[in-house]
């Protein structure tokens, strides 16, 4: 089968390369990361006018999905990373004890909200559950994440996070505009069921704008300078590695446990996204001072701009999966009528 990417990865591709060479900073990053939060909260609010009150509970009430998405974030991924930081024993020169420590602390990180329930969206998945799960994880997650990497790692002074402003955020940003939609479904359901394209590209302009803000963001601190060339190399295969493990598990338990493919498409997007917005700033507290931070925080930057180049595509295949068996199962339906 010939492998041909398309359009919007291509214009993700894009993205990188004009963050890598013209990265948004000062006054211009600030902007853009305001535009950011608002198309992100336009999104939950244009996805709650779409969703009917029924998709809404179902989603929400589907605790064996919801188990398995936490499941798959904070055990199954920091028990994968931990042969990774014992390298650091056998070969330091490939993984040195700082790069080791960021495998750890990347392992233990929530999931991403935004881009998880966009790419869920983009694919035609279960976007109630999306919702429900990715917002659960990064609120536990604020609390869980320091105690699971003192739990791996003889490390100390955890410090305090900032976890009731997390909390505001998600119910500012991602709930409320969601909840307001969904008010306002009698007179603006019709019209989204109508116009689904619409819907499709603003999803993929609000990944496009938190790819081109993350590669961004990660550049101007240091991802291309002050880092050795081999262990940049290395990072980037490991998290390639990692991503194709995660969605390959997931695939696996999903399939077993006899979940749709909307739901397969959520769990892929939730269980396997590692928040960058949550795990840089609690960086800078467990590791304040630290001479190796750059080195710790690389694994974070580097499989941040790994998931979402690799997500976009399979948001893309998922999308044409679930909107051809749907095809298919209307089609069953008339001729059985």
């Amino acid at each position: 089968m010939k492998f041909r990417l398309d359009t919007f990865t291509w214009l993700l591709l894009g993205a990188i390369v004009l963050a890598s060479f013209l990265p948004v900073t000062g006054q211009a990053a600030d902007a853009l990361a305001t535009t950011g939060t608002i198309a992100v909260a336009l999104l939950f609010f244009f996805h709650g006018a779409a969703l009917s009150r029924q998709q809404i509970v179902d989603g929400a009430t589907h605790w064996r999905l919801h188990i398995l998405i936490t499941a798959l974030t904070f055990v199954f991924f920091p028990l994968a990373v931990l042969p990774l930081n014992e390298l650091s024993t056998f070969a330091p020169q490939w993984m040195p004890e700082d790069l080791g420590l960021g495998f750890l602390y990347l392992g233990v990180l929530p999931s991403a909200v935004s881009s998880s329930i966009a790419y869920t969206a983009m694919a035609r998945g279960n976007v109630p559950a999306a919702i429900c799960s990715a917002a659960a994880s990064n609120v536990f997650g604020m609390m869980l994440t320091p105690f699971l990497l003192l739990l791996l790692v003889s490390t100390s002074g955890a410090g305090e996070f900032a976890v009731t402003e997390a909390l505001k955020d998600i119910v500012v940003q991602l709930l409320m505009p969601f909840a307001i939609g969904h008010a306002l479904r009698p007179w603006l359901g019709g019209f989204l069921s109508r116009n689904e394209h619409l819907m499709a590209r603003y999803d993929q302009c609000v990944i496009w704008i938190i790819v081109y803000s993350a590669f961004s963001h990660s550049v101007v601190s240091g991802l291309w300078q002050n880092l050795p060339l081999k262990a940049i190399g290395l990072a980037i295969a490991l998290c390639f590695g990692l991503l194709a493990l995660f969605v390959y598990v997931a695939r696996l338990l999903v399939r077993r446990f006899g979940f749709s493919l909307e739901d397969e498409a959520a769990v892929v997007f939730c269980g396997s996204k590692k928040s960058l917005a949550s795990g840089l700033p609690m960086a800078k507290v467990l590791f304040s001072g630290h001479p190796g931070f750059g080195m710790i925080v690389l694994p974070i930057m580097c499989y941040n701009q790994v998931q979402v180049i690799v997500g976009a595509m399979l948001a893309q295949r998922y999308r044409v999966k679930i909107e051809q068996a749907a095809s298919a199962a209307t089609h069953t339906t008339e001729n059985s009528g």
